[in-house]
């Protein structure tokens, strides 16, 4: 039954206690933090600049004290996506993706397809990407609880309430969101040990396994958000059933204070994310 252990590869949303540097920042230190790097990744385009997001997402995943291999480990279940997406762009992007700090050399032309060295770039940059973004999901939720991710979101959004942003309201959406993450590995694991029980073949084995899985799993989307909905309607119900009310007015028992570490991890974040922004068209390659 190792085919359908899908919560040992989920690695986000998942809290893991622990007493790291990590662990002790405010929250809203840890979202800026996320948000400053995630600016960064999202305008790095170059072999260059996104080595050094790796090392330095890797570098705070140690940290934080987080196992890389169960980091790692959350790449498993979007391999095949992965794999589909690179071919897409390999061989159908090489015209619109010029390459950073190269000339456009093409490798192969034929019709629509079109390889260069374009779209050899961005078919690694975005799997560099990929990683960067899961260590620093990971890192997030694997080092804050829900109910502190929570209040340091609505903490950060209570400016712009006064503009009409309700932020009570999303910040509940987003920890929502994020619970319901392990809820449907949970609920998808669960679904396909069913159906193996009553003889599907969904642990299938050969060349090609990971096509077959996909399309395998992708007959269990109905059932898996059938119960999700269901999930969802349960919850409104038994907020219904305790009178809950939006943001205006509520109050908060946990009031969020800056320590000195806070503040070092915000500037040094924030200086590395505008150096990132500032001097990415300065990397040779």
């Amino acid at each position: 039954m190792e085919d359908f252990e899908l919560l040992r590869n989920l690695t986000i949303g998942q809290y893991l206690p622990g007493e790291s540097l990590i662990h002790r920042l405010d929250p809203r230190t840890k979202l800026s933090i996320f948000l400053f790097i995630t600016m960064a990744v999202t305008f790095s385009v170059s072999y260059m600049a996104n080595i050094v997001l790796v090392l330095v997402t890797m570098a705070l995943v140690l940290l934080s004290g987080v196992s890389m291999r169960y980091v790692f480990s959350g790449i498993k279940p979007a391999i095949p996506l992965i794999i589909a997406l690179s071919i897409l762009q390999l061989l159908f992007y090489g015209e619109t993706f010029t390459p950073h700090g190269m000339q456009s050399v093409t490798y192969f032309h034929w019709g629509w397809i079109h390889v260069t060295n374009g779209s050899l770039q961005l078919v690694i940059v975005s799997a560099m990407r990929f990683i960067e973004l899961l260590f620093l999901t990971s890192l997030l939720t694997n080092t804050t609880t829900l109910t502190d991710i929570t209040h340091g979101m609505e903490n950060m959004l209570q400016p712009f309430s006064k503009i009409g942003v309700p932020a009570h309201e999303l910040s509940l959406v987003a920890t929502i969101a994020l619970r319901f993450v392990p809820l449907l590995g949970e609920q998808l694991e669960i679904i396909m040990k069913a159906q193996a029980s009553r003889g599907a073949d969904i642990a299938h084995k050969g060349k090609l396994q990971f096509v077959t899985t996909a399309r395998q799993v992708a007959a269990l989307i109905v059932p898996l958000f059938i119960d999700a909905l269901r999930r969802a309607e349960d919850l409104i119900l038994a907020m219904q059933a305790r009178c809950y009310i939006g943001g205006r007015g509520r109050s908060s028992l946990v009031r969020l204070k800056f320590a000195p570490l806070d503040y070092v991890a915000y500037a040094l974040s924030l200086a590395f994310s505008v150096a990132m922004l500032v001097f990415h068209d300065y990397f040779p390659f």
